[in-house]
């Protein structure tokens, strides 16, 4: 894995309390990696410190293999919770400031800054005041500037926030078309469906320390319940009794004449082909699909320690 940010041992205290608990990660190049967790787990400490806001107490961050300096401020956007824009001032002449902030000349930047005004459709908007914007509308302009200096690591904070589906799906596409031209991408959210969506990989940190991090598909393989959703026509009873070694019978229902819905759980040392056999002889299958969690089963599974009956919610195969 060609890494791109390599977080090491990284602690961080405020007073008596600890936002970071010697959590490490790597952020692969060319992905979109999740940082997740609930409120006050650590990951805005982790990012103020990728930005260089603040420092490690321990450890240390590697950019690029080399330890972060003030220098990669310039190959990093961020693009906070908390939107940052002056609301009395021109949105056209913000984004060339901006953009010139980041390093870039200005005539540079204005064409570039065009460009993206182009692609949005928003080039009216350049002689307009922020406050003369929706938040939507001013959403855009700051994911614009956080953008245009074409960053080597974008950081978004809660990217679509504010933003109804059509622009939702437009920044998502934005942000995976960036991904594939080989942006590396940080990705913090409470929006699991959007995890699932466009990330690569995740972490998860709660109570200031990593408790979880690895491939998207990889995680939802290791927590799946081993639970089959089927669907067959014959007898209930004759059903039940085929399932009498091997198997648990989690919950069924009938969803037409002889015809009926079950879920089943795979025990230890069973497959599906041994289940299958068993049912064939007795009932008609006409479908079998895996339930596999979501990631928002698996976040508060992992954060709370209970199992919200991933086997009885999720209708996903």
């Amino acid at each position: 894995m060609d890494t791109l940010l390599d977080v090491k041992s990284v602690s961080k205290w405020y007073v008596n309390y600890k936002a970071l608990n010697n959590v490490s990660l790597q952020v692969p190049k060319g992905s979109i990696f999740g940082l997740l967790g609930p409120n006050g787990a650590g990951k805005t400490t982790l990012i103020r410190i990728i930005n260089q806001i603040t420092a490690p107490d321990e450890g240390e961050i590697l950019f690029n293999g080399e330890s972060l300096k003030q220098k990669h401020i310039a190959q990093i956007g961020y693009l906070p919770e908390e939107r940052g824009l002056y609301s009395k001032m021109k949105v056209g002449e913000q984004a060339l400031y901006l953009a010139q902030l980041k390093g870039m000349p200005k005539a540079e930047a204005m064409e570039k800054l065009k460009k993206w005004f182009i692609k949005f459709g928003i080039e009216e908007w350049w002689n307009k005041k922020i406050e003369e914007l929706s938040k939507g509308m001013a959403q855009k302009i700051q994911f614009v500037v956080t953008v245009v200096h074409e960053p080597e690591l974008l950081i978004l904070d809660e990217p679509f926030s504010g933003f109804d589906p059509i622009n939702t799906n437009l920044i998502k596409d934005e942000i995976m078309k960036l991904r594939d031209n080989g942006t590396t991408v940080i990705f913090s959210t409470h929006n699991m469906g959007s995890v699932e969506e466009i990330c690569d990989r995740i972490a998860l940190i709660n109570k200031s320390e990593k408790i979880l991090e690895g491939p998207v598909a990889d995680i939802k393989e290791q927590h799946k319940p081993h639970i089959f959703k089927l669907t067959f026509k014959g007898n209930m009873i004759k059903f039940t009794n085929a399932l009498w070694t091997g198997f648990e019978l989690v919950d069924h229902k009938e969803i037409g004449e002889n015809t009926f819905e079950a879920k089943v759980k795979i025990k230890e040392n069973s497959t599906p082909n041994d289940l299958l056999g068993a049912l064939i002889p007795n009932v008609e299958i006409h479908s079998m699909n895996e339930i596999m969690p979501t990631m928002n089963e698996i976040f508060i599974q992992q954060v709370t320690g209970k199992n919200e009956n991933v086997e009885l919610e999720n209708e996903e195969a």
